[in-house]
């Protein structure tokens, strides 16, 4: 059907948020991406005259297409290789969506949208329309054709399976980047004390590295030896630089809502390492150093002033 300026505009107006749902439900810009080019070409496609409430109709068919992709990426993530980690935002990233409430910026955090790979697709639609779009449960009965009750409880469910898997203690903004300064010299100090004192006992390192670049295929456990894991990791070589192609600059840059430090080497970036920090010290520290899931903060990091680094380390 040939659309009109109107409903081109009217599906433009539509488009932040879109990709805002699409990307906490799936965990990558990319697959967000896609998603909404998708529901455009429906919505091309359809008569936009006899549609009455064009938001609610184009949410259903984002959200819908997103349970498909859901589906197929279990499948898919069977054979990854190594650990899968969501793809990170550089906060700036319009796709971060609303973040005027807590739990807004936790729906969109690093450590939740990690998390909520536990979650079933359905578990994972509730709770991003409740928690981080404010939809009531009896819109998202109709977008997801549920009952109202089974919304409720599925968002409950939901919120259960996350909170089991994190104790979240809210840190102030300063306190965090004060941590984030103190675990960056520790890890490049060489000195394993110095990490194990910011880290909890039970505190954990998980790398992403998509089978493109070296990483652990498993998790590292533990304080003593996730310290030790860094110590190396941020140990300077002759064959990491060369590897990389280059020193590496690093910067505080905060990502998904959460205090992160962007490894960048020749104006792209290489690695956004994520910070889990709660009153306690860092719970967990996740690395994602696959280029396909970097590309969008490369773009990101060029566009904006991103200042002096911290330091170049390799």
């Amino acid at each position: 059907m040939t659309m009109t300026a109107e409903d081109v505009s009217r599906f433009e107006q539509s488009r932040g948020r879109l990709e805002a749902i699409a990307y906490r439900m799936l965990g990558s810009a990319s697959e967000a991406e896609d998603a909404v080019q998708e529901t455009f070409l429906r919505w091309q496609a359809t008569d936009t005259a006899r549609i009455e409430v064009p938001e609610a109709w184009l949410t259903k068919v984002l959200t819908n297409l997103c349970l498909n992709q859901l589906a197929s990426a279990r499948a898919r993530r069977e054979t990854y290789v190594g650990q899968w980690l969501p793809e990170p935002l550089l906060d700036g990233d319009p796709m971060l969506g609303p973040a005027d409430t807590v739990e807004q910026r936790e729906s969109v955090s690093y450590a939740v949208l990690t998390l909520m790979e536990r979650l079933s697709p359905n578990e994972r639609a509730v709770y991003v329309l409740r928690e981080a779009f404010d939809y009531a449960h009896r819109e998202i009965a109709e977008i997801l054709e549920i009952s109202e009750s089974s919304s409720q409880q599925i968002f409950r469910r939901a919120k259960q399976h996350l909170a089991d898997g994190r104790a979240r203690t809210d840190v102030d903004e300063a306190v965090a980047r004060r941590i984030v300064d103190e675990f960056l010299a520790a890890a490049t100090s060489g000195q394993t004390d110095s990490i194990v004192r910011l880290l909890t006992a039970d505190a954990v390192s998980v790398g992403d590295g998509g089978g493109k670049v070296p990483a652990r295929t498993t998790a590292v456990e533990g304080a003593l030896a996730v310290a030790r894991f860094l110590r190396g990791l941020f140990k300077p070589t002759d064959a990491k630089r060369l590897y990389v192609g280059g020193p590496a600059e690093v910067y505080a840059w905060p990502a998904n809502s959460e205090p992160a430090l962007v490894v960048v080497v020749n104006g792209e970036v290489i690695g956004v390492i994520c910070l889990d920090i709660t009153a306690d010290g860092v719970t967990a520290v996740r690395t994602q150093a696959n280029p396909d899931k970097l590309a969008r903060a490369t773009e990101l990091f060029a566009a904006s002033d991103h200042g002096e680094p911290l330091t170049t380390i390799l």
